[in-house]
């Protein structure tokens, strides 16, 4: 089973790091290399441009892969998403000089529009019903209006601050991206597929958790309860020669603060909070 997955850029780390969270730990792989084995010998990794990974996947030189899925629908290949992998953020917008005369998609028709995105682009514009020409450049596309090669741009922003700084003001959102987990028709039910997204789901799972262990006088267990109802409630267990009992519960982190409060108002002792690897629920 091969995954192919980001060479360099601000995908690949956040990648490598997934995979090692869910227990893919990539073995004899360094820089420059084209591929690198696993510690699961069924499972080996490919690097490639994140551009280039749905034409890996869809020609089979992968079976899996990991990339935006900005670069999916600009590839136009059919494959499956099998997860959003929560990071890499982003939103394609169209945007245009803020002081012109372009303040809506219809004021594009006959127009300019310059985009790294040229497919994406086309798919937007046709399900408008509107056929500016769409001009394909490879980098500074904020600075095309500027410099009389567009009427506007079709462009990845994540907090708009370059789009502001070169004066273009967003008219629509074309697509909302993010890393994402997808794989070909004909592999979506193969068993080693299944078993690598139930992994990365569980991590994924596993983020913004934490897992607490603490003890409880068995009169004090239904106060518990009321504060901690946890993911199906409280693992309540018995602790041997004593009346008390132990109390193992999965809470939001954001929650953590107010929930140690609480437990320690109740009766609570011996508060353990742990982070969580992994979660399959």
């Amino acid at each position: 089973m091969r995954i192919a997955v980001p060479n360099k850029g601000r995908l690949h780390e956040p990648t490598l790091k997934l995979l090692e969270r869910a227990g893919l730990h990539i073995q004899n792989g360094a820089d420059r290399k084209l591929y690198a084995e696993t510690v699961d010998p069924d499972v080996t990794v490919l690097f490639a441009r994140a551009a280039d990974i749905p034409e890996y996947v869809h020609d089979g030189a992968a079976e899996i892969g990991i990339t935006g899925l900005d670069q999916v629908r600009e590839s136009r290949r059919e494959l499956t998403e099998l997860l959003d992998l929560e990071f890499g953020r982003c939103r394609l917008v169209l945007a245009a000089p803020e002081d012109g005369d372009i303040t809506a998609p219809a004021d594009l028709a006959g127009k300019t529009v310059a985009t790294e995105f040229p497919e994406i682009a086309r798919s937007y514009f046709a399900s408008l019903s509107i056929d500016p020409d769409i001009v394909e450049v490879t980098g500074a596309t904020e600075l095309t209006p500027h410099v009389e090669m567009a009427d506007a741009i079709i462009d990845i922003t994540s907090t708009g601050t370059t789009l502001a700084v070169n004066r273009l003001a967003i008219i629509d959102d074309v697509l909302e991206s993010s890393v994402r987990l997808f794989a070909r028709s004909d592999v979506v039910d193969d068993p080693k597929v299944q078993q690598i997204q139930t992994a990365l789901d569980s991590v994924l799972a596993a983020n913004g958790k934490r897992y607490l262990m603490m003890n409880v006088a068995r009169e004090d267990l239904d106060a518990v309860r009321e504060v901690i109802p946890g993911l199906g409630g409280p693992t309540v267990m018995d602790i041997a020669g004593t009346d008390d009992v132990a109390v193992h519960v999965v809470v939001n982190e954001r929650e953590v603060f107010e929930v140690i409060t609480d437990l320690k108002r109740v009766g609570a002792t011996g508060i353990l909070v742990t982070e969580i690897e992994r979660l399959v629920e």
